[in-house]
């Protein structure tokens, strides 16, 4: 089948990728643009483990005001300063102040929720998981389970992206690791609402 430039300009939109990259995923995916894209999408969620060791020294605060309601400051480091200026990277950085204020996280990983918050959800899940009359060899797994959906509530990586639920900010950052060829990480973030305040 012959891939045309409308059809890899098209990709290229959807996906940021390169012009080579979308041109041999639409190959290798037959022309299906949606393949393509998983094609795409599985390429550099591997190139962003790749990238996951590298020094990130540089990078921008980014900030949001809401209203003259609610605050936020973002902080996202890359490799270096070059990325930090160019577009791509301040729209992400942008996109990411909008988020948190939004969707309010209150943990940037799931490491960073203290023990006894976990414990106690953990304990209220395993009372409900009882109370259901499930078998008890399951209760492990769906306590998991749970713990996972409490995680994707509260903690901004695990958070789905308000402009694309589909796709989580965890998942956000690796396309932007593949897009920019750089390792990015989410550093920190401060969110201020009038009468109150969270700070990670």
């Amino acid at each position: 089948m012959s891939i045309t430039a409308e059809d890899v300009k098209k990709l290229r939109d959807m996906s940021g990728a390169g012009m080579m990259d979308a041109k041999r995923a639409l190959e290798e995916a037959n022309g299906d643009q949606e393949k393509a894209m998983e094609l795409l999408r599985k390429k550099g969620i591997a190139s962003a483990a790749k990238k996951a060791d590298r020094a990130t020294e540089n990078g921008l605060v980014g900030s949001y005001v809401h209203g003259g309601k609610i605050g936020v400051l973002v902080e996202v480091a890359c490799e270096t300063d070059f990325v930090a200026r160019t577009e791509d990277f301040q729209d992400f950085v942008r996109d990411l102040c909008m988020h948190v204020a939004a969707a309010n996280p209150e943990y940037l990983n799931p490491e960073d929720v203290p023990a006894d918050v976990v414990e106690k959800e953990k304990a209220v899940y395993k009372e409900e998981v009882i109370a259901s009359g499930k078998p008890a060899e399951h209760a492990d797994k769906i306590v998991e389970g749970k713990l996972n959906k409490f995680y994707e509530g509260i903690c901004l990586n695990k958070q789905a992206f308000v402009k694309d639920p589909a796709t989580s900010i965890e998942e956000l950052t690796k396309s932007m690791i593949a897009k920019v060829g750089e390792n990015i990480i989410v550093k920190r973030f401060v969110r201020m609402e009038l009468g109150q305040s969270d700070e990670v």
